[in-house]
């Protein structure tokens, strides 16, 4: 069996992979989405499954007013003392000389359970771990962060002593590696293998730059010898690969005795206008999670088959196929509960946003602010996770004037989107519009309004996503179907395009409904469909 790289696809970074006997589990980051944090499982390191999103509740995690791209960042997941522990950071500032952000640990004692509340363990930088060492003592890890204007921002890892009883850190704080000449030292996993501690780092930044670095020492405070042929990671010096952005990387023993690195890639479309040379391309799947296999040699961990990773990799030594992945492509409304795979911004799904047993096997969404709020959005969305794929709605609303809208929406952050939306003309009534949002500048490219017809119960929107291009379609019967011949560029949705590549999420589409009239107008959609095509 072969594991195919990605193994988790569309904005899955970050990842924090984790063994418990038979059982594997992969965190991720969530950034400014909600529930915080995607934990999956798999039994064969080749199929994975979302099964928990920890972060349920606003005393967990509590994001209103976050900035585009803060929010979750780096969590790490870990198994110890019969519980799991989940440690993350919540960002609160990105941009400027400071990264105000908090990090917390929450436990549970199983992965699809109810997590505990936070404990708040320190604010001095991201990326935050823990270690659970041999000796029984628990410790802290995590960048520190340098606001000074004549210091280097990223100053170094930190580790410091963490007591479960007392549930704060104790102790002095320790810089225990201050990184190489790549720089940009940040994500520490400490691992006890044989005689050493491994710290595994991930540096360069998030772009094509990013590599995973691996030092070792016999003391847990250091000196750290870095590999010999680091970084161990990194595909910056091949422009053609898939796999790019290889680094933020974490390993796992497995219960067959092998071993394994799952890290964050991304695979970027390139126009065939373009020198691969001049522009690597754009990622607008986001920042995905691949698995590559490890050897040992002379006590350090090298990368099978070149430390750029590969796409198809050996799998464990796992009898057999354990479960099927697939996820439905059509959700219908039916449970009481928002399907696992759709998230909210900021805020978590409540009665305040929107409803699913208002009006049965339907989601009632109640129109809130505008798509580029950063407090109360009503907007319900998934990861794009092909370059290939159709999704779908139906929505019933009838605006009472232009500042009601509802539909379907293609969207990065609250200043690069696009939207075909049910909304209202003064003098022509109930109509489709065309909106979008790129860098915040804001345009509504339709020369012609397209009038919905009186006693008509359900717009049918459509968009169609063909890697370098997407385009939306709708219909006032499902069947008669008019594409709108306006084009959009899938880069424009990438980390790699918005304000010049500083952002880490990846585009989602999904369903909106607001209301800056401040009357809640409700919107009922009846479907949506996600369907992936030939890629």
């Amino acid at each position: 069996m072969k594991i195919i790289n990605p193994v988790l696809k569309g904005f899955n970074p970050d990842p924090s992979i984790c063994r418990v006997g038979e059982d594997y589990y992969i965190a991720v980051s969530t950034f400014e989405w909600f529930p915080g944090v995607q934990i999956y499982h798999s039994k064969d390191l080749v199929n994975w499954r979302l099964i928990s999103r920890p972060l349920q509740k606003t005393s967990q995690l509590d994001m209103k007013g976050n900035p585009d791209s803060g929010g979750v960042w780096a969590p790490c997941l870990s198994y110890a003392d019969g519980m799991f522990w989940l440690i993350y950071s919540d960002i609160k500032v990105v941009d400027g000389p400071f990264k105000d952000g908090h990090n917390y640990l929450v436990t549970c004692d199983t992965v699809d359970g109810k997590w505990s509340d936070p404990v708040w363990l320190n604010s001095s930088g991201f990326d935050p771990s823990l270690f659970h060492d041999r000796s029984g003592k628990k410790y802290l890890l995590n960048m520190l962060w340098d606001h000074r204007e004549n210091q280097h921002s990223f100053a170094g890892i930190v580790l410091q002593e963490y007591c479960a009883a007392e549930q704060k850190l104790i102790g002095q704080r320790k810089v225990i590696f201050k990184g190489t000449d790549i720089k940009l030292t940040e994500a520490p996993h400490l691992y006890q293998i044989g005689d050493y501690y491994y710290l595994l780092t991930a540096e360069g930044g998030t772009r094509y730059e990013h590599a995973a670095t691996i030092a070792r020492s016999s003391n847990i405070e250091g000196p750290y010898e870095v590999h010999p042929d680091n970084p161990i990671l990194s595909a910056f010096h091949d422009p053609r690969h898939p796999l790019q952005k290889c680094g933020h990387a974490s390993i796992v023993h497995t219960h067959t005795n092998e071993w394994y690195l799952a890290h964050l890639t991304g695979r970027p479309i390139r126009s065939s206008q373009e020198s691969i040379f001049q522009q690597r391309g754009y990622c607008p799947l986001g920042r995905e999670t691949a698995i590559q296999k490890l050897y040992w040699k002379d006590g350090w961990p090298y990368v099978a088959g070149g430390k750029e990773g590969a796409m198809e990799v050996e799998a464990p030594a796992v009898a057999e196929k354990v479960f099927s992945s697939t996820v439905p492509k059509v959700d219908e409304f039916k449970e009481s509960e928002l399907n696992m795979h759709f998230q909210t911004l900021r805020i978590p799904f409540t009665s305040q946003i929107g409803s699913l047993t208002e009006k049965p096997d339907h989601l009632r969404l109640y129109g809130q602010e505008s798509l580029t709020s950063k407090f109360t959005q009503s907007f319900v969305a998934r990861r794009w996770q092909s370059f290939y794929f159709e999704a779908e709605t139906a929505v019933s609303f009838f605006p009472e004037n232009f500042q009601q809208a509802a539909g379907l929406v293609n969207y990065y952050n609250t200043e690069n989107w696009t939207a075909l939306q049910v909304t209202y003309d003064e003098e022509l009534g109930r109509i489709l519009e065309l909106s979008v949002c790129q860098n915040l500048a804001f345009s509504q490219p339709l020369n012609d309004k397209i009038v919905i017809p009186d006693g008509v119960p359900y717009v049918y929107i459509k968009v169609t996503v063909q890697q370098e291009t997407y385009h939306y379609s709708f219909s006032f019967n499902q069947q008669d179907w008019k594409k709108i011949d306006i084009s959009f560029e899938s880069s424009h949705l990438s980390d790699d395009f918005i304000r010049g590549g500083g952002f880490f999420t990846g585009a989602f589409v999904g369903m909106q409904c607001q209301d800056t009239s401040g009357a809640h107008l409700p919107a009922d959609f009846k479907y949506f469909r996600y369907e992936e095509t030939c890629e």
